[in-house]
């Protein structure tokens, strides 16, 4: 009896070492996870919730972004079977050349949307729009770029870099009309 204790012994704690060690694991994944949000889609802070709540924020996140993933393809569809009825002809494409260019600014909580239509032959330093963006308190997170026929289209996501603060469009919007004219 005693020889068949002492072999317990050594396996239960291989069990519970492996169950922490599986736990510390779990943990530190959740963590990570969790980093990978951003910290204003947290409500309370990400400081104050237990790891069940991390998770139902990031899955809710996520389907935030599955959401608008699917608004913005259904929006490109629609402009894309615009675009094919209205012709191959620039003169008739949604955005005429003769108003080239073209700057939209959308902002949303703390984000901000600014796309630029370009033509092939106009030039301009995507730098220099970043530039301004920077100086009004923004941190560039994505810049996405393609070209459609005659046009190009800069798409960039800026979030503001300190949200209490927020971002000045007006402002924004004027600076980069400049780089423009």
């Amino acid at each position: 009896m005693e020889n068949n204790c002492s072999n317990d012994a050594p396996r239960k704690l291989d069990r519970k070492t492996i169950e922490r060690n599986r736990r510390i694991r779990m943990k530190g994944l959740i963590s990570e996870l969790a980093s990978l949000v951003p910290p204003q889609h947290f409500k309370p802070s990400k400081e104050m919730l237990n790891q069940k709540d991390q998770i139902d924020q990031v899955v809710t996140y996520i389907m935030q972004l599955k959401e608008r993933v699917e608004k913005l393809n259904k929006r490109k569809e629609k402009l894309k079977s615009e675009h094919q009825t209205k012709g191959t002809n620039p003169r008739n494409s949604a955005i005429p050349s003769s108003r080239i260019p073209v700057l939209k600014i959308m902002e949303s909580d703390s984000s901000l949307e600014v796309v630029l239509v370009t033509g092939l032959r106009k030039n301009f330093a995507l730098h220099e729009v970043i530039q301004v963006l920077h100086g009004q308190g923004l941190e560039v997170v994505s810049v996405s770029i393609s070209t459609i026929e005659e046009k190009i289209y800069h798409i960039l996501h800026a979030q503001v870099k300190v949200p209490r603060l927020g971002a000045d469009t007006l402002t924004i919007y004027g600076r980069l009309q400049k780089l423009f004219n």
